[in-house]
């Protein structure tokens, strides 16, 4: 009898200090102060067809040849770091709730970078209730349409960019409202008259921020999400002649994407995106602003217009088991070219990858990719492919600290 009660005794006291252990545990977990992450990813393959040399290892559909040969040669092995990452989030009390911020980097030259392995800021955050200020996913993409795969640029078709905000959320969670006043910018196209000295002088000028927002809407089996943005762009003619190119656009899009799950172990990621003067926003596209032909005007002979695009985006994550998963789709994105842009600018864009990835063990990841973009120019008939098959290694790493 003595013996059953000791036994009852070391049960109960056992139970309670799993209670107590589970608790402390939880109140851990509310006390993160700090998380270091990231990963270390090596990319090795083969191209079988040329592309711009600053982006030898990623398919981007713009920095495809315009022209045969002007590149160089087909067929070159290429080996690269440069997705690799490593990000800083903190999260600090205030009285006004927990202060929450992200300060990540990886190593893919852009820019005056581009071709480089060097650090490029990704993140710079800070988000406090319903407010969040810095850079940041803009709300007119939805990176949740990513697809699981090893080639880093990503759908050509999708908007993608990170950009300087000032963001309102009045719903939080799974369904989600954002408005946001982002940093605005474009870029020209002066076409087949930017030799002239008459354009030399104009400048584009900037006197509003872009103002973005998204809803997204959940369900049991996923969500859907329509974003938009209105963006004015404008640029002066500072030349002292008898021209005037002064002018200005309103740059507008919007964006449906969704997430639909198809039982436990596939996932359809899709979107459709179409406005006008929004190319800066798209994962890989040219200028927001052509040059047009306005014939019979001696002052003004020539006008800006904000381009017309249209991206589609559509993917399938599927995980076959705990070690081995495959990501299959195809975007594509179609520029409506204005009639004083040069012949060989790009027009249509397409891309294409199907993968196997291998997860031997926690956090490593191992995996092959066969990768196809294409490019079509605006009124000269050239079309060109690129071919790429890649190999990738990962290692995610991440390191949690605790207030006491």
């Amino acid at each position: 009898m003595n013996r059953l009660r000791k036994k009852s005794s070391i049960l109960v006291l056992l139970t309670m200090l799993l209670l107590v252990s589970s608790r402390m545990l939880a109140q851990d977990e509310k006390q993160k102060s700090m998380e270091i992450y990231g990963f270390i990813m090596t990319d090795a393959g083969y191209n079988f067809n040329q592309i711009d040399p600053d982006w030898y290892d990623v398919i981007r559909t713009t920095k495809l040849p315009s022209y045969k040969n002007q590149y160089g040669t087909n067929g070159n092995v290429y080996f690269s770091v440069r997705q690799t990452r490593l990000g800083f989030k903190n999260y600090f009390p205030t009285a006004l709730g927990e202060l929450k911020t992200t300060f990540e980097f990886e190593l893919f030259g852009t820019g005056v970078d581009a071709g480089q392995t060097t650090f490029r800021l990704r993140h710079a955050y800070a988000e406090l209730g319903k407010f969040g200020v810095g850079q940041y996913w803009s709300p007119f993409m939805d990176i949740d349409i990513f697809p699981n795969t090893l080639e880093y640029w990503g759908p050509v078709g999708m908007p993608l960019f990170r950009n300087i905000q000032i963001r309102y959320m009045p719903i939080q969670g799974d369904d989600k409202l954002t408005f946001a006043l982002e940093r605005p910018g474009a870029s020209a196209d002066q076409g087949q008259y930017a030799g002239r000295v008459e354009l030399q002088g104009v400048k584009p000028r900037f006197p509003l921020p872009d103002f973005s927002a998204e809803y997204r809407k959940a369900f049991k089996a996923g969500y859907v999400e329509l974003a938009g943005i209105v963006r004015y762009i404008k640029w002066e003619d500072q030349n002292n002649d008898q021209y005037n190119f002064s002018g200005d656009a309103v740059g507008w899009g919007l964006n449906l994407t969704t997430n639909i799950k198809a039982g436990k172990n596939t996932t359809f990621r899709g979107g459709v995106v179409y406005g006008e003067g929004i190319e800066n926003y798209m994962n890989d596209a040219p200028v927001d602003i052509g040059v047009k032909n306005n014939p019979g005007n001696v002052v003004t002979p020539l006008l800006g217009k904000a381009l017309p695009v249209l991206g589609v985006t559509a993917f399938v994550d599927h995980n076959w088991n705990e070690k081995f998963s495959s990501s299959l789709g195809y975007s594509s994105e179609k520029i409506t070219n204005s009639d004083g842009q040069n012949a060989n600018e790009f027009h249509v864009g397409e891309y294409a990858v199907g993968n196997l990835l291998w997860y031997p063990a926690k956090n490593v990841m191992a995996g092959v990719e066969l990768q196809w973009g294409h490019r079509e120019n605006f009124s000269d008939g050239w079309k060109t492919d690129i071919t790429k098959l890649q190999f990738s290694f990962k290692y995610n790493f991440s390191q949690a600290f605790y207030r006491k």
